[in-house]
């Protein structure tokens, strides 16, 4: 029994002097001028590291353009989207029931306020039609701030909600807008062939759909708005709209539609990417 407790003395001894020898000085087995050229060769280290990384980020940065990205892995054909906003992608009311169809007045009057006509005359130009609007650098001399073509609400008529300030859907024919999603340096059409979109109802919902109005006219994206060159060089860019309005759409039904953008420079849309050069949406119009 002594044995076992003079052991464990010696034991408990022996860590003691491990952690702290009064004899050498040491702690952890180590001379305090040990511990200072590890502790000041990890600071030399990470210091190095940090150098490293911050000399990397201010390469990278000068790389950088404030107003074009440098690299860019721009899709073949852009996205589209639709307003108003449905839940999924889906616009359905009835119309006797006010507000049914209210959120989607709403929806439109906040996107098309920057499209008012006394607006776009202050902060945009009046340009020629059928032409690209090109204002290129000078070399190192930035063209900057950008002018952008006026898109006028009134040119969407019926579905301005200027004439008809419900957008069609008090009366069964409501007006969806169709936008084409941005992308910088994009020249959407050749030849003077803007690019236009064309609606239609899936196979099993042909009959339902009836007859379509286009605003503007044809339903064309014009040229004069392309190409685009950002957020930061063009401020006050207006992004050009389609509206679509449905004249005698089938009642108490769901209607499965799809828009494409159709373009002697854009490439087909991929069955990979839903949204690429198209967009699906479904309608249904209730009479109660």
């Amino acid at each position: 029994m002594s044995g076992t407790k003079e052991e464990d003395r010696k034991g408990s001894s022996e860590w003691r002097e491990f952690f702290w020898n009064p004899r050498t000085h040491e702690l952890l087995g180590r001379t305090a001028s040990s511990w200072g050229l590890i502790l000041l060769f990890y600071l030399i280290f990470y210091l190095f590291l940090a150098g490293m990384f911050v000399l990397t980020m201010y390469i990278m940065l000068l790389t950088l353009d404030d107003y074009k990205p440098t690299w860019q892995d721009r899709l073949a054909t852009p996205g589209m989207m639709i307003r108003p906003k449905g839940d999924q992608l889906e616009i359905s009311f009835s119309v006797s029931d006010t507000e049914s169809w209210d959120g989607f007045i709403q929806n439109l009057n906040n996107f098309l306020s920057p499209y008012n006509d006394s607006y776009q005359v202050q902060t945009n130009d009046n340009c020629p039609p059928d032409q690209y609007f090109i204002q290129e650098d000078s070399g190192e001399v930035r063209n900057n701030p950008k002018r952008s073509c006026q898109f006028n609400r009134t040119m969407l008529e019926e579905c301005s909600g200027i004439s008809d300030r419900f957008y069609g859907y008090s009366r069964g024919q409501p007006c969806i807008l169709i936008k084409l999603n941005r992308v910088i340096g994009m020249l959407p059409g050749k030849d003077g062939q803007s690019p236009y979109v064309i609606c239609g109802a899936k196979r099993e919902d042909t009959e339902k759909i009836g007859p379509l109005a286009y605003y503007p006219p044809n339903g064309t994206f014009n040229l004069m708005y392309y190409p685009y060159y950002g957020k930061k060089a063009q401020v006050n860019y207006t992004q050009p709209l389609v509206a679509v309005k449905f004249l005698n759409a089938s009642l108490n039904t769901d209607i499965n539609i799809e828009c494409k953008i159709h373009s002697n420079t854009l490439a087909d849309g991929s069955d990979r990417d839903k949204f690429a050069g198209r967009v699906s949406f479904k309608l249904r119009i209730n009479d109660k």
